[in-house]
């Protein structure tokens, strides 16, 4: 797995603005989630993993192309992180008929990082 960006508001902007790809977002996520690759097995590890998703999602799954796993990624944001996107980085969402679904999956990721990133004390 290729370094990761930093988890940033920065990272999430550009998540929004499709200035990382969609592996990266995906790699992101799941490292969050505490998915690991063992390239020595050459398989993923997911002993860090929640047992709920373990149990889902035994290897990671693919956020972007996956409308099942990104329902479970949304519910798992607690109800009082689900508009941190607005609230904190002030996003006002996408026009319409300038988003579709991949949009609407990356957005769910980015808000998903920043609700991790403010459980975990990670943003100022």
């Amino acid at each position: 797995m290729p370094d990761l960006p930093p988890l940033t508001s920065e990272t999430v902007w550009a998540i929004l603005n499709e200035k990382i790809d969609d592996d990266t977002v995906n790699e992101l996520v799941w490292h969050c989630l505490g998915y690991r690759y063992d390239a020595v097995a050459a398989k993923w590890n997911a002993t860090e993993v929640a047992s709920d998703w373990q149990e889902a999602y035994p290897e990671p799954p693919d956020f972007i192309e996956s409308r099942p796993a990104t329902v479970k990624l949304t519910r798992s944001i607690p109800q009082e992180n689900k508009q941190l996107l607005k609230e904190q980085l002030g996003f006002k969402g996408y026009k319409i008929g300038e988003f579709g679904p991949r949009q609407t999956r990356r957005a769910t990721a980015a808000n998903w990082l920043l609700s991790y990133m403010k459980e975990k004390g990670l943003t100022k």
